[in-house]
């Protein structure tokens, strides 16, 4: 696969290119790499289109002066002390669902925000010759305008916040402010965030034990110590997400996926990826396929002679799997004995919420960037994923924080989310261009190793899991892998949830519900939406399902676990388990 540009360009080469780039890094670093070109084109097209509809004009006249009229006499009746109604839309927002909001004025402001909010979607959806990116674009500018100007957000009207402060006599505006000051200074200087220090690696999170029995430039492999007096024959080799610390896989023991296959009576085994520096901007794709899967795939086979492997892959942890599978397919390399797939995508033609970051604009600025550091931090991504989920996860904590004084309770998989990594610019880059914006890889572009990867040269049975409310890889993108492998038994599994939570449920989870298939031989494939209507819910975690199916593609019997690491090939113990790359800031 070609770059798009050479990973580390020289000023000799071309200085005036050199200049566009420290610009365009600079724009960067300003707008948390965000390309404000796109969204003055997207702004600029709707602009342009709306003042020439006055069919368009008119509705959105029209229904301006409806919700004005609405919010008028639903004042008058406020006044008059009638709350909210009980089928109100005010009630299914969470930010208005509390007692205090259904009384006036505090109704009154929900109202008319929401009113607000209704007209201002209204307004860039439906504008006839607007691109549809572009209404896109426009559509999430004025959601996140909406979302920083509700008046949950102010202690001026946000009843709760009123209340607590008159209770407390300004005590919760005190602890607000210490609490502002304290995150201004720890992100001045690159502390810690507040309660992370409860969740230590090696102690309350990725505590499995086991040993890191090989480690090259760029992984650490680790094999986990066995719990039962038997186990499955073949071994489960993961491979997690780069983007992301591995041991979201191995949180607290009730939701340690890696526990509970341990638990089944698997070897398990884990890449644990380095934490890369701007030293390592020359890594790329192949380095991650040859010296991650590969040589993985190396020493569990040497430690575990004679069987093949159960192996698993997260997030861009699974679309590399899927890509290593695909060209040891090609090779008739036959030690994969089947693939599973958790929220992870190949075909990147609809890649949900997250297309709102990827054009040619975007990424010349993250290129640029990259070049110029080496790497893209973790508060880059971390930036995007907040915008897409902003109440949750900025203003709602921020009212909580600032307004209320209170320190939203640390849980492990939020101290894991704080737990960030960094992406070398090469892979980033090929990454970017290659899967999301050229969608090569479906397209029998990609390469690896210079060989193209055809997705068709997977036979092996498959497990892929998608999660309903998945922003990052949208279940309806992950099931679409279907079309493009040869595997003869293809399993599709939908778990309620959304990236994280949907995937580190636990063995047992009241709230979970999840559906699936098994396609077989010559069964047709189903489009996206009759696999859903065809396929009813079933409660409880998606866990007991995989590990069912696991069983049934294991060797009948149980064997003796095998020893930890193989000294005599060159696979000793180093290290207990976590590992020093996962520890790697």
């Amino acid at each position: 696969m070609a770059d798009p540009t050479p990973p580390n360009p020289g000023p000799e080469q071309d200085p005036l290119a050199s200049i566009d780039r420290e610009f365009r890094a600079a724009l960067a670093r300003m707008t948390g790499g965000i390309s404000p070109q796109d969204y003055g084109a997207a702004w600029a097209d709707w602009w342009l289109h709306l003042s020439s509809s006055p069919t368009k004009q008119m509705e959105l006249s029209k229904s301006a002066m409806e919700k004005a009229m609405d919010l008028w006499l639903f004042s008058t009746q406020a006044m008059q002390g009638q709350p909210l109604p009980p089928n109100d839309p005010a009630h299914k927002d969470r930010r208005f669902a509390a007692g205090p909001w259904q009384m006036f004025p505090f109704n009154v402001y929900a109202r008319a925000y929401q009113n607000g909010a209704g007209l201002m979607q209204e307004m860039v959806q439906g504008v006839q010759g607007v691109q549809e990116r572009n209404a896109q674009l426009m559509g999430f500018a004025m959601q996140q305008f909406a979302e920083a100007v509700s008046p949950a957000n102010s202690p001026a009207t946000n009843p709760e916040v009123i209340q607590q402060t008159l209770d407390e006599k300004g005590a919760n505006l005190a602890r607000g402010w210490k609490n502002f000051v304290e995150d201004m200074e720890r992100t001045l200087r690159g502390g810690e965030v507040p309660g992370t220090e409860n969740f230590q690696v090696g102690e309350q999170i990725a505590a499995t034990p086991g040993k890191v029995v090989y480690r090259n430039e760029l992984i650490e492999l680790i094999q986990y110590s066995p719990t039962t007096p038997d186990v499955h024959a073949e071994p489960v080799l993961i491979v997690p997400a780069w983007i992301m610390k591995y041991y979201i896989l191995d949180l607290s023991p009730r939701n340690s996926m890696v526990r509970w296959l341990v638990e089944q009576g698997h070897t398990v085994f884990m890449i644990s990826w380095k934490n890369p520096s701007a030293q390592d901007r020359d890594v790329g794709m192949d380095d991650y396929v040859r010296k991650g899967i590969y040589a993985a795939l190396d020493a569990v086979t040497t430690i575990v002679p004679g069987r093949k492997v159960h192996a698993a892959g997260y997030c861009i942890g699974g679309t590399l799997l899927a890509i290593a599978a695909a060209a040891l397919g090609r090779k008739g390399d036959e030690r994969i004995a089947d693939v599973t797939m958790f929220a992870a995508q190949t075909d990147f033609s609809e890649p949900g919420e997250l297309s709102l970051f990827i054009s040619p604009s975007q990424l010349a600025m993250l290129e640029s960037l990259m070049l110029k550091e080496g790497v893209l931090e973790s508060s880059n991504m971390g930036g995007a994923f907040a915008l897409l989920r902003a109440h949750d996860l900025l203003w709602q904590p921020a009212v909580n924080n600032y307004l209320k004084g209170r320190r939203d309770e640390m849980i492990d998989l939020m101290a894991w989310n704080a737990d960030g990594t960094r992406m070398p610019a090469r892979m980033h880059t090929q990454y970017l261009y290659g899967l999301y914006l050229n969608d090569d890889l479906v397209h029998d572009r990609f390469q690896v190793e210079g060989e193209t990867v055809h997705l068709s040269d997977i036979r092996v049975p498959m497990f892929v899991v998608g999660t309903e409310t998945d922003h990052v890889a949208p279940w309806k993108s992950v099931y679409k892998v279907g079309r493009y492998v040869q595997s003869g038994e293809f399993t599709f599994l939908l778990t309620s949830g959304g990236h994280n939570a949907g995937i580190v449920s636990g063995p047992v989870h009241p709230k979970r519900h999840h559906r699936v298939h098994t396609r077989r031989g010559g069964e047709p494939r189903l489009s996206a939406d009759a696999w859903l209507a065809a396929n009813a819910k079933q409660p409880g975690s998606w866990w007991p399902v995989w590990g069912e199916w696991l069983a049934a593609h294991s060797i009948p019997g149980r064997v003796a676990p095998p020893a930890l690491g193989a000294p005599e090939a060159g696979y000793a113990p180093l290290a207990d388990a976590p590992g020093e790359y996962v520890r790697i800031r």
